[in-house]
């Protein structure tokens, strides 16, 4: 007994298209242990940022709550996320507000 197999049309064709990249932020997030130097430290040390875009980073930290880091894809931001975790901030990924 045999059962007959479909198979697609050679001759149609499929348009593929990727989806759009979307932006992601890590967010770090004010907290009551660390000290404002290690924070820049931090800044400075995993992002490369200079001492004076690490220091505005930090102040927005401890008095806005919370800043955003890095943006980028979201596999590049959860990265970041887990390093500053590994470093002792608590940071967060969201999806960029449009």
């Amino acid at each position: 007994m045999s059962a007959s197999i479909a198979t697609p049309d050679l001759e149609e064709v499929t348009h593929l298209s990727a989806a759009p990249l979307e932006p992601w932020q890590v967010v770090v997030w004010n907290d009551p242990v660390n000290l404002m130097s290690y924070v820049v430290r931090v800044f400075r040390t995993y992002f490369g940022y200079s001492q004076e875009r690490a220091t505005q980073l930090m102040l927005a930290v401890h008095h806005d709550g919370h800043a955003i880091v890095a943006t980028g894809p979201r596999e590049t931001m959860e990265v970041h996320a887990q390093a500053m975790h590994d470093y002792g901030l608590w940071a967060t990924v969201r999806k960029a507000k449009a």
